[in-house]
């Protein structure tokens, strides 16, 4: 059975982990990424565009699944060789969270919703997984979102 996983990084570094097929977490260590399996899905939270601005974005920026393969070192130059898994990415659109307080359970009711986030990632069940996938449009490209968001 696959998990479903919320991973916290600016929308510029997912672009580039889009671009490049893969994601990091937590600043490219390798622990978070051991908890991870292949075929578990994956959706992007982004607190702002850029690391360090804070212009209030608060959106799912991409979803995907976990290809096959075990977590590998990339280079990002300047001796910077963070932790990464490959990733599927579905076709998708930015979504704002805030629409989606209410209905996601790892939010409705908490007036403190942002805590958990600043963990870099957590597991979420698949009705939020749905419901993330759903808000964003997501279309599956090449077995990416597995049945996890089957329909989507």
């Amino acid at each position: 059975m696959s998990a479903h996983w919320v991973a916290v990084a600016s929308a510029a570094h997912v672009r580039l982990g889009r671009a490049g097929g893969f994601m990091q977490v937590n600043h490219g260590r390798l622990a978070p990424l051991r908890r991870i399996r292949p075929g578990d899905g994956i959706g992007y939270y982004s607190p702002n565009t850029v690391l360090g601005e804070k212009d209030g974005l608060q959106s799912f920026t991409a979803i995907g699944t976990v290809r096959e393969g075990d977590p590998y070192q990339g280079e990002m130059g300047g001796g910077f060789t963070p932790f990464r898994r490959d990733v599927a990415w579905a076709k998708a659109e930015e979504a704002a969270i805030k629409p989606l307080l209410d209905r996601l359970d790892f939010t409705a009711g908490r007036t403190n919703w942002g805590y958990q986030l600043r963990f870099g990632l957590f597991e979420i069940d698949e009705h939020d997984f749905r419901l993330i996938a759903e808000a964003m449009g997501a279309k599956a490209h090449r077995g990416s979102l597995g049945s996890a968001a089957a329909g989507c």
